[in-house]
């Protein structure tokens, strides 16, 4: 194993919350040259400090690291919640019907080792977490064609500049869904944002996605949710011939270390991913909720191809 970050190829995923960046993710698992993180992939510190640090959380963000931190300490800033707490609590996390053989601590050795090989930097850092947990999760599905790894992060797509020029082998896949079918999502959690506030989130994810895909339009993808819940293969083909990779049939079923998922749920919030149950969540909305959506996102509707949606 490589500890090299210029040979680290990733394929990061983000989405505004309850934008289908699970229900991508998933798709995306059964894939036999992609190594997929198994939960999201919270790679952010408490040392994120920009003028996004007030809107999103940090473990959503790209991470940033001391610069008089040990490897170890690196290791326990990533904040990681989702497999850290299935590794470490089990008892206590939302994926513990799932088996999943992997000892943080062994992880953290192996990431050590990798780190003491290729030197302390933001991109050997992500690089040798990724390594890490693949080289230690022990009843990993893996297929051995494994060429790129991927990790989702909701909002990441907002660090798009960052990851880029940290990992030369990176791209990045900005998941989109209507803001209408969203914010609906978002009324079901149980402290959910407001109207105004969800709204400044989506359209901050729009804005960096589209400026991002324009400035390196080789290696930033968009991708509607709306296309992967009709058909996943044509949504996200594009995506993986980019990579150099094959357009794998696995791609329309939803899994999880190659396990086929009834559902999504619970790594992402959108139970039943079809067309028609996304648009029947968007008519959940009052008259005077779509109206307020409508003129909070409207820079974005036609360019994202939404304006006609309802």
């Amino acid at each position: 194993m490589t500890a090299d970050a210029t040979e680290f190829r990733l394929l990061m995923l983000g989405a505004m919350y309850e934008n289908g960046g699970n229900v991508t993710h998933r798709s995306l698992d059964g894939h036999p040259q992609l190594a997929v993180y198994p939960f999201e992939s919270q790679l952010g510190t408490r040392h994120v400090q920009d003028g996004l640090s007030s809107m999103f959380p940090l473990k959503y963000r790209w991470p940033e690291f001391l610069l008089d931190a040990t490897p170890a300490q690196d290791f326990h800033a990533i904040i990681d919640e989702e497999a850290k707490v299935r590794a470490r609590t089990p008892h206590v996390s939302k994926f513990r019907h799932v088996r999943f053989d992997l000892d943080d601590e062994e992880r953290k050795a192996v990431y050590a080792e990798l780190v003491a090989a290729s030197g302390r930097s933001r991109g050997d850092n992500v690089a040798a977490f990724f390594r890490a947990t693949f080289a230690t999760w022990k009843n990993w599905n893996a297929s051995g064609a494994e060429e790129v790894y991927v990790g989702y992060s909701p909002i990441v797509t907002v660090d798009t500049v960052r990851i880029l020029d940290d990992l030369p082998g990176a791209h990045v896949l900005h998941v989109v869904r209507n803001p209408w079918s969203a914010y609906a999502d978002t009324k079901k959690r149980p402290v959910p944002m407001g109207i105004d506030a969800y709204l400044q989130a989506w359209t901050t994810c729009q804005q960096h996605a589209l400026l991002a895909q324009r400035r390196d339009p080789e290696r930033v993808h968009i991708v509607k949710a709306e296309d992967v819940m009709a058909d996943a293969v044509a949504a996200l083909g594009p995506v993986c011939r980019a990579l150099g990779l094959e357009v794998r049939d696995s791609l329309a079923t939803p899994s999880w270390n190659g396990e086929a998922l009834d559902e999504v749920y619970p790594w992402g919030t959108i139970r039943s991913a079809t067309p028609e149950a996304n648009l029947a969540t968007a008519h959940e909305l009052s008259p005077a909720e779509v109206e307020h959506v409508r003129a909070g996102a409207w820079p974005y509707l036609d360019e994202l191809g939404y304006s006609d949606l309802l």
